[in-house]
This record gives C-alpha cells, structure tokens and sequence, in this order.
C-alpha cells in the first residue's frame, strides 16, 4: 500500500502505468472485499443453523425461535396454533414486545386449532393488536410459524414422537406450507365475541349436542343417544346454531368453546 503513495511515474518494464494501473489495483481489492463478505456471510449462516438444528439441553426453546423469528419479520407472520401452552406463550410474548424499526406494518395472522380457542390471551393479542388477526380452524394441521414467506419453523405436535422441531428455508418446502396456511385460512371461521350462554344453551341437553357435533357422531347416533327422534334431534341443533349466531356446525361448535360451553381440548 505504501507504493500506491508514490508520485513518480511507474517504470515500463512494471506492467501497466498511470490510472489503468491504479484501476487494476482497485479491482483485485473489490474482489478481495467481496470474497471476505462471502465468506463472512457463509460463516454466520452456518452459525445459525447449527443454532437452530442443536438438539440436547442448549436446543433453541419455543420462546428463542418465536422471538427471532418474530423480531425479524418484516412484512407478514402466520401462526398455526395448537393449543400447546408454550407455544401459545412464546408467540404471544414475542407479539406483545414493541416492534423495531420500520415492523410495525408486519402482518399477524394467527390460525388457532380447536385447543387453542380456551385461552383469553390470542383472543385479547387480536382484539388489542392493529396487526394482528385470528381465526378458528379445524384440526389437521402442524404447529408452523411463517415468516414473510422465506422461513419456517415447525415443531412436533406436543407428546408425539418424530423430528425435533427444526428451521425450514428450503423455498419450494416453505411455498408449500405458505399454500397450506393459505387455505385453511381462508376456510377458517372469524373470532366472534362470546356469546353470553342463555336459554337452551344452559341446559344439560345441549352441552351434550354440542360434544356431539364436535365429535363427528351422526345425527342417528346422537338422536338414539339422547333418546329423542331424528326430527326433534335436528331441530335442537337448529336452535342451538341460531343462539350461537352460528352458520356452520364447525362454527357452532368454536363458539361453544369460546363462549365456556365447551372444553378447549379434544372430548375424552
């Protein structure tokens, strides 16, 4: 570097002379430059996926991977929630923490599966956050957190057997989870406020109608069950979905959960 300091012409037989050979110079150092940053960059993505894909007593907890994820989203966040209480925690504090710089924009979409519904906390994070909007979906779904698309993190359903929960960046595997997210979104039945259980909702009858829709029995099962006609059967459950203000058996049964009438978990 001390030659370039020089005032006095380069000699001939050195190669190029003047600002060509300044131009070469200056070429090999932008190349230098930009391997170093390949380098630098190569090495801080390696760091993070084996941050990631650690496993034992230092693997990244929900909350870890919820608040990075989370604090570097900058345009949308999708959540599918399970209903597993430290999942539901970390994405709830991670979302209650003040954006950063130029975040406040992101978009949050919360999916919440049928366990998820007995909490107050998503429906209060929604109701309380411009950002953020929830919705109740059906089972059948992983636990998955998106993240503007190009990111992934998907955990095991909670006390099953399989892969420990890991990082996705793979843009095809992430496409399609974005697709699936997508579409059961778009199938998912909005938040409504609960509705302050009354007539017929109250009695034993219809908690017990309500556990049956839930469950999937069908109609002549339920009817012979509860011991009342086919007919009498329907029409209950008519009366039933017209004071939850209910479109759907689906939705009839969220609001049920919602409004206390029902369990959040799964009938035993």
């Amino acid at each position: 570097m001390v030659g370039l300091a020089r005032t006095s012409e380069p000699s001939p037989e050195h190669g190029t002379a003047g600002p060509a050979g300044f131009d070469h110079v200056e070429r090999a150092l932008v190349a230098a430059h930009d391997l170093i940053e390949s380098v630098v960059t190569r090495h801080r993505q390696d760091q993070a996926r084996q941050w990631w894909t650690r496993t034992g007593p230092g693997c990244p907890s929900a909350a870890e991977a919820a608040d990075r994820l989370i604090a570097g989203a900058e345009r949308s966040v999708a959540v599918v929630l399970s209903g597993d209480p430290e999942q539901e925690d970390a994405v709830c504090s991670a979302l209650a923490r003040p954006p950063g710089p130029g975040r406040a924009g992101v978009a949050v979409r919360l999916l919440c599966l049928p366990r998820a519904l007995s909490g107050p906390r998503v429906r209060a994070l929604a109701r309380t956050d411009p950002r953020c909007e929830a919705r109740a979906a059906e089972g059948g779904l992983p636990e998955v957190l998106l993240v503007d698309g190009r990111l992934a993190y998907v955990r095991p359903e909670a006390g099953r057997a399989g892969p420990p929960a890991s990082l996705v960046a793979d843009s095809a595997t992430v496409q399609a989870l974005d697709l699936m997210f997508a579409g059961a979104w778009g199938n998912a039945a909005a938040l409504a406020e609960p509705p302050r259980p009354a007539g017929r909702l109250c009695t034993d009858s219809a908690r017990r109608i309500l556990e049956c829709l839930r469950a999937g029995v069908t109609d002549e099962v339920a009817a012979r069950d509860l011991k009342v006609s086919l007919r009498t059967y329907r029409r209950y459950v008519a009366e039933i979905m017209r004071e939850l203000g209910a479109h759907s058996r689906f939705q009839a049964g969220v609001r049920a959960v919602e409004a206390g009438l029902l369990p959040g978990g799964p009938s035993p």
